[in-house]
């Protein structure tokens, strides 16, 4: 083999860098564009890649998504790996910690997440992942609950219902604040304040005023 001609390493090196480049470009076309205006030449003209080179990574823009979406639930797995604070949702560290996820990767990952509420609207698939993903978040949210409930606690409410109310608490707030723009109150929101505050809102729902 001579020095310049290519070893499997690089060549498999070169082919995770065009894989990010892709999944880049389809970020960036996806906020610009929209998800169901985009076209694979759109993202392959993005990136600075061939068609060929695409399809040696994905079958179709869908893939692309999905890949996106992986990325976006590793990275929530990965941040709420590295706290301490434990799954007592009844501590505010437990409850702040699992709130600054949810907001933080939300923000990081728009693009995927605005691309798949269109994409749902379309593609059954999609839709069913919509559903998938709720489903998975509802009913974390709601063993969380059902242990504080096991171990005494007085919850105001069914922890399946309380379960839901939460999951959409955060939704629509990171919806309207991390992905709408905000509301119109005359300054920014910072990361912290929004944090702070559905942390607050959530923690008294669960035990009641501070003393």
């Amino acid at each position: 083999m001579s020095a310049s001609e290519p070893t499997a390493a690089s060549r498999k090196a070169k082919a995770a860098q065009t894989e990010v480049a892709l999944k880049e470009a389809a970020r960036r076309v996806f906020a610009r564009n929209g998800y169901l205006n985009t076209k694979i030449t759109d993202i392959t003209a993005e990136a600075g890649r061939s068609a060929g080179s695409f399809y040696k990574h994905f079958a179709s823009k869908e893939e692309v998504l999905q890949a996106l979406l992986a990325d976006w639930f590793a990275q929530a797995g990965e941040e709420l790996s590295t706290h301490e604070a434990g799954d007592d949702l009844s501590k505010e560290p437990a409850l702040r910690a699992r709130v600054a996820t949810y907001w933080h990767t939300y923000r990081a990952h728009l693009p995927e997440i605005h691309a798949l509420g269109q994409a749902a609207l379309v593609d059954p698939e999609f839709a069913e992942r919509v559903a998938q993903i709720r489903h998975a978040q509802l009913q974390t949210m709601r063993e969380h609950l059902q242990r504080l409930q096991a171990a005494g606690f007085d919850l105001p409410g069914d922890p399946a219902v309380l379960a839901s109310a939460f999951n959409a608490l955060l939704e629509g707030f990171c919806a309207v604040w991390a992905g709408g723009g905000g509301e119109p109150i005359g300054r920014v929101l910072g990361d912290d304040e929004a944090i702070d505050t559905l942390t607050g809102l959530l923690r008294h729902g669960l035990t009641g005023p501070r003393p």
